[in-house]
């Protein structure tokens, strides 16, 4: 393989090297790791996505381009012993998108390249068939109108035109003929016409396969797939073969698995006397390629689909044609699959041993392992829902869930709904710290008004409840007890269907499962994973119910809150009275924390159980605690020891509840905010006063504190770090936003910000969490709290640190823990 320089345009197949994506990328990557394989791939060279930077850039040709490209075009004649716009064999070629990550169907081709009177001509007599070149010169004439030239109607009558000719016509006649009215068709549309001499057609194809990268439904694609939109795509352009050209021709798409289950074996569908783009048009049923390709073709193609995915490690996506009976690639990619498909591909890679476990866990990825686990409506039925016109309004996804229930207008009315066993939606105007009890009791909320950080909000999250806010068209008549939506009136008791991702707020019930895929697939997969890693990972639990939920996820711990199981358990008036009068009443704290904890420790079992102390500082306190009621009249409360009777009480409740329910569970107490060794040796006094039965030790949440974590750790039993808190602190944003689509989204946009703050770690972040994983010690362990979606970087870089420590949301252990078992696989 040679070495083209870095600062040349465009890369032949045979020479290009397959690994350099970017440059390629995705398909022109695939077309010269096959090439360089020796496998059947019809010739060409790849346009690098740096010439389309540069036209975007410049909006412009970059300069030296058009010669490149022609002296490529001049060594691809002499290796297919063709001529291009010319005889005796014409060389025809397709212009294709190929951009770095895959965006299947979002940018422009180009078929049938190449045509002129000389070369359908020359066609003509080479395959002795005038009718197959007039369906050429009609494809091409229509694809280079609409793509390159923006025509909408390719012309009424064009294939009526084509179907007339006779097999043995004069070429050049019919050339003339089709040709005509095609041109007629496009002046008709938009007064422009398709050059007839190919060079120029093949500059405008490459041309408008840049402008693609920037249009609307590209950009759409990218924004939603979080895909960057400064990549740029390369072009490829390659030698046709025909599918289209007699019986025994055709063409197809085939999966190396089904990547819609993920069963092992050929899927696919082959059409025959076709080109590709009839397979994708469905304009015409395809057959299943197991039964539509003749036998020894299909051997052929069995065979090397096997080949291509042992040494791809990965299920692929390959395009193909057949010719005269003869097998040629046109394209191999990563395979998109469902997530069910996803899981359990990963788990037979896994069992079958071709591929490394590396490699088979690349083939899974977190976000599919949560909409696997993940209780979600039926999709069929949220189809139909819509088709149906129940869809009543979209408001702003504040927490994810898929839920169904009862209406409910009231908060109090919402309460006795749930005690009486029935799932509640709570739809208000707004919600106010005096709804709490009733946003507590519902399955799902939805607000007419407010937004990402509205106390429905912050309070949902907190809780964890699928929420709804800023539903505008929604008007709530409590005393009426309906709520209306564009003249449609619902009642209370109706029921209602709501999803916190999408916003949307259904009429009626839509059924909600979870999918078998979670349980064997995908066990087997997260065992390899946790075996790899050897991380432990704690999930967060409120109540004795969320406990064998946490545990069949494969948390070897739980962490709770003091606040969070009080508030769900409804004493949150009573936590807030009691901090209101201050030092005489907290006997009643420490006896609600003994009895709400006693349950829940019990279920826990022989586990580690890490409980954060209340903290009345963090965002969450303003709306659950009235911090600043609280913190006004007791400003001693705003400092993490200031009220030491405050820890005392937290630490008898706990040791009192270990007592009641015999449980075995090791219990420690975090403390938010400490960032003094002083403080760390404040809380151990305090701990080994009230018994010595709990360890405590310092949550971090500031810089000072995560600098100074090894004389923290030293008067410590155990220290916990909080991402998220750290990266509020460096960046100066409050730690709410960090967990909200606005206003970060609009801020990135206008590139404000080198990173953003909510997926990846900054510099001096990391900086820090490696102070905090360096004083980690068989007498201390350090673990980091991590709170929503973990994104798979952080958690490799997390893991980088030296961290194996982690606690979570419930939901978020599998993802976490396939995260980081790639990061240990070098995944």
């Amino acid at each position: 393989m040679t070495s083209p320089s870095d600062t040349s345009f465009t890369l032949a197949f045979a020479e290009a090297d397959p690994a350099d994506v970017d440059r390629l990328g995705g398909k022109g990557s695939g077309l010269a790791r096959m090439t360089q394989q020796g496998l059947r791939v019809p010739p060409g060279y790849v346009i690098g996505t740096g010439a389309c930077r540069s036209y975007l850039r410049e909006k412009a040709m970059p300069a030296g381009l058009a010669d490149e490209v022609f002296a490529r075009l001049a060594a691809l004649e002499a290796q297919a012993g063709k001529t291009f716009g010319g005889g005796p064999l014409p060389l025809l070629l397709s212009v294709r998108s190929g951009a770095p990550i895959s965006m299947p169907g979002m940018m422009d081709t180009i078929l049938n390249l190449g045509l002129n009177r000389a070369a359908a001509v020359a066609l003509a007599e080479a395959t002795g068939d005038s009718r197959f070149v007039a369906d050429l010169i009609a494809r091409f004439h229509a694809m280079y109108s609409e793509t390159v030239l923006g025509a909408l109607d390719p012309g009424e009558g064009i294939g009526a035109l084509v179907d007339a000719v006779e097999q043995d016509e004069d070429p050049g006649a019919v050339y003339d003929r089709v040709w005509a009215a095609c041109e007629q068709a496009l002046a008709d549309d938009t007064g422009d016409s398709v050059p007839a001499e190919p060079r120029d057609q093949l500059l405008g194809a490459v041309e408008a396969v840049f402008r693609s990268w920037n249009t609307r439904r590209a950009r759409t694609y990218r924004d939603f797939h979080t895909i960057p939109h400064d990549l740029g795509t390369a072009v490829v352009v390659q030698s046709m073969v025909f599918g289209n050209l007699s019986a025994d021709s055709g063409s197809g798409v085939v999966f190396t698995r089904n990547p819609v289950t993920g069963e092992p074996g050929l899927f696919g569908e082959y059409l025959a006397h076709s080109q590709g783009e009839d397979v994708v048009a469905g304009t015409r049923t395809p057959d299943p390629v197991v039964e539509a390709l003749a036998a020894p073709v299909l051997d052929e193609l069995r065979s090397t689909c096997a080949d291509l995915e042992k040494a791809q490690g990965d299920v692929l996506d390959i395009e193909f044609t057949v010719e005269r009976s003869v097998l040629y690639l046109l394209q191999v990619r990563s395979a998109k699959r469902t997530p069910e498909a996803a899981v359990r591909i990963a788990a037979d890679f896994l069992a079958e041993g071709d591929v490394t476990p590396a490699a088979a866990l690349r083939t899974v990825t977190p976000d599919q392992v949560r909409q696997v686990q993940r209780p979600g409506f039926d999709e069929a039925e949220v189809a139909q829902a819509r088709a149906d016109g129940r869809l009543l309004t979209t408001g702003i996804g504040a927490c994810p869930g898929q839920v169904g229930g009862t209406l409910v207008l009231d908060p109090d009315r919402a309460k006795d709904c749930a005690d009486a066993g029935r799932d509640v939606i709570l739809a208000r105007a707004v919600t106010s710290p005096a709804d709490l009890h009733g946003m507590i009791a519902a399955q799902g909320i939805v607000t007419a008004t407010g937004g990402s950080t509205s106390h429905a909000a912050v309070v949902a999250r907190a809780l964890g409840t699928a929420c709804v806010v800023g539903a505008g068209a929604i008007v709530v008549d409590e005393a009426a007890r309906t709520l209306t939506v564009d003249g449609r009136v619902l009642s209370e008791g109706d029921e209602v269907s709501l999803d916190g991702a999408s916003g949307e707020l259904f009429t009626g019930t839509i059924s909600t499962s979870t999918p078998a895929a979670a349980t064997g697939a995908l066990g087997t997969v997260l065992a390899k994973a946790a075996d790899a890693s050897r991380c432990g990972i704690l999930a967060r639990v409120t109540l004795p119910g969320d406990v064998p939920t946490a545990r069949e996820a494969g948390a070897v711990g739980l962490v709770t809150a003091v606040d969070d199981v009080l508030a769900a358990n409804g004493h949150l008036d009573g936590l807030v009275q009691q901090l209101l009068e201050g030092e005489g009443s907290f006997e009643r704290i420490t006896e609600l924390i003994a009895e709400e904890f006693t349950p829940l420790l019990a279920a826990a079992g022989d586990i580690e159980v890490g409980v954060r102390a209340i903290d009345l500082v963090a965002d969450e306190s303003r709306e659950l605690l009235q911090q600043t009621a609280v913190t006004t009249r007791h400003p001693q409360l705003s400092v993490p020891l200031g009220v030491p009777a405050l820890i005392e009480a937290q630490l008898t409740g706990l040791a009192t509840a270990l007592d009641r329910s015999l449980s075995p569970a090791r219990v420690h107490l975090a403390v938010r905010h400490l960032s003094d060794p002083a403080e760390a040796a404040a809380l151990r006094d305090l701990a080994e006063a009230a018994g010595g039965r709990i360890t405590v030790g310092p949550y971090l949440t500031s810089p000072r504190a995560a600098r100074g974590a090894a004389g923290l750790a030293e008067a410590s039993g155990v220290v916990w770090v909080e991402a998220r808190a750290l990266q509020s602190a460096v960046f100066g944003i409050p730690a709410r936003q960090l967990l909200t689509a606005e206003p970060l989204d609009e801020y990135l946009r206008r590139g404000l910000l080198a990173i953003d703050p909510r997926t990846t770690l900054d510099p001096v972040v990391r900086e820090l969490l490696g102070a905090v994983a360096a004083a980690q010690s068989d007498a201390c362990p350090v673990g980091v709290r991590l709170t929503g979606e973990v994104p798979q970087d952080a958690a490799a870089q997390l893991y980088e640190l030296g961290f194996r420590r982690f606690a979570v949301d419930a939901a978020e252990a599998r993802p976490l823990m396939l995260a980081l078992g790639k990061a240990a696989l070098g995944g």
